[in-house]
């Protein structure tokens, strides 16, 4: 028996490192997509912030008003993750196909209701009390980025099928080659290059909806091609509306829906009391909310593969090995994200003057980093426990423990903290922070539950 013990020990050691691999040649290229998708609006603020923290300030306010909606839409695809990697792992590409154009569909159908939400928001600047100096360029580019509603949804449909079916570097490419796209569009149409007008933070807008056409046209190629190495052409054999199907997929995906919504919303909420605020303030809050959210691209990405190596390995009929993808992946960001922390802490100016030097901005930007720091791991432990549930077909619980952590936690004592007391925006980054330790602690602890080998 103890000549069999370091048999035993390389064979689990030989497993976990072939396990580890094949996660991180999953994840890397999602991470870098989702950093590309992020690096959009990074971009945007760092090309407007050469204008003034005002035009910061509109940005923020902007993507705070079009990313509620869009990313409630974006939810509801998420469950093109568990459908499409299920299919895969049981060798049934054509289901694969067939959950692709259901959300395809979803995508067209709900696009409508959230361009006419983001159309009518700025009537309501003046009685959330956004101030004047915000109000008018914050309207001008979220009239034009609106634009960009159907596009990002067909891109994240078809991002979704091709990261199921394990094709995540087409992905990779149209969001690095995108954010070109992004970054020379504003060079040219903020500041008038090229004997184009000097658009200002309409030009970063109208370069966002460009790029963002670009990237699903990219991924609609690369579908149609992959598609067509296989004997069955996309568009040929384009599937109908699968009523059953459909319905499965909003079953999956409303629950991811909600949770996107209370965490995004409420990071969005966070935003528009801020705009309550002076601009200084206002600008600060957004650059360390671009630079958390880009840290969160990270396990976001992780969590995108999670759901899929999850999701293969149930196809598959091995729960074991279900347990053992999402557990590895949940490590895995909680150790990135505290190395994110550590880089909040040590190098804040740096990271601020990025975006500007003014001093009054970069004065507050430098204390929120340091509250941003504190929930980086609980951040992306939440993050990444979600995408393992949503790979188990588990999303119900993690929906109602953001709408807990957000709408009785985060908002409220947020609102109270940065109101009521002398601590202002940073009384409103405390309460969202006590929001994802709080969702960080029930998402981890459901996945060790539900992830259990019977």
């Amino acid at each position: 028996m103890a000549s069999r013990a370091p048999v035993k020990q390389s064979l689990t050691a030989s497993r976990f490192r072939s396990e580890l691999g094949e996660l991180l040649r999953l994840a890397i290229p999602v991470v870098l997509s989702e950093l590309g998708w992020m690096a959009m609006s990074i971009v945007d603020t760092i090309m407007v912030g050469r204008l003034s923290p005002a035009a910061i300030g509109a940005v923020g306010i902007s993507s705070a008003i079009f990313y509620v909606p869009a990313l409630f839409g974006i939810g509801l695809l998420l469950g093109l993750d568990t459908l499409v990697a299920q299919a895969f792992g049981r060798g049934d590409f054509d289901d694969c196909h067939r959950a692709l154009a259901q959300g395809v569909y979803l995508a067209i159908a709900y696009t409508p209701f959230a361009m006419l939400l983001v159309g009518f928001a700025p009537h309501l600047f003046p009685l959330i009390g956004i101030t004047e100096a915000v109000r008018a360029p914050a309207q001008q580019y979220v009239q034009l980025l609106n634009l960009s509603a159907l596009p990002l949804l067909i891109y994240v449909a078809f991002r979704r099928y091709l990261q199921g079916v394990g094709k995540v570097r087409p992905v990779t490419f149209a969001l690095i080659s995108a954010n070109l796209v992004n970054w020379f569009g504003n060079w040219a149409l903020i500041y008038g290059k090229f004997g184009l007008p000097a658009m200002g933070v309409r030009g970063s807008a109208l370069s966002t909806c460009v790029a963002r056409i670009y990237m699903a046209g990219v991924l609609v190629w690369w579908a149609w091609k992959h598609e067509r190495e296989r004997g069955h052409p996309l568009f040929a054999h384009w599937p109908g509306l699968r009523l059953t199907l459909l319905r499965r997929l909003l079953q999956l995906g409303w629950p991811a829906a909600s949770q996107l919504l209370f965490e995004v919303g409420a990071f969005s909420l966070a935003t528009l009391m801020a705009g309550r605020l002076s601009p200084d303030i206002l600008a600060a809050h957004q650059i360390v909310l671009n630079s958390a959210s880009l840290t969160y691209m990270v396990p976001l990405g992780v969590s995108a593969a999670a759901a899929i190596s999850v999701g293969h390995a149930v196809g598959a009929g091995n729960r074991p090995r279900a347990r053992r993808n999402g557990s590895m992946a949940i490590a895995l960001g909680a150790v990135f994200m505290a190395l994110a922390a550590t880089a909040f802490v040590a190098i804040p100016k740096t990271l601020i003057h990025i975006y500007t030097h003014d001093p009054q901005t970069t004065a507050v930007g430098v204390r929120l980093l340091a509250v941003a720091a504190v929930f980086q791991i609980f951040d992306g432990i939440q993050g990444i426990g979600t995408g393992a549930l949503r790979g188990l077909g588990r999303t119900r619980g993690a929906m109602l423990v953001n709408l807990v952590a957000y709408g009785v936690i985060g908002l409220p004592i947020g609102y109270g903290l940065c109101f009521k007391t002398q601590l202002g925006i940073y009384g409103l980054w405390t309460g969202l922070t006590l929001a994802l330790i709080f969702a960080a602690a029930l998402v981890l602890s459901m996945w060790l539950k539900e992830s259990k080998v019977p």
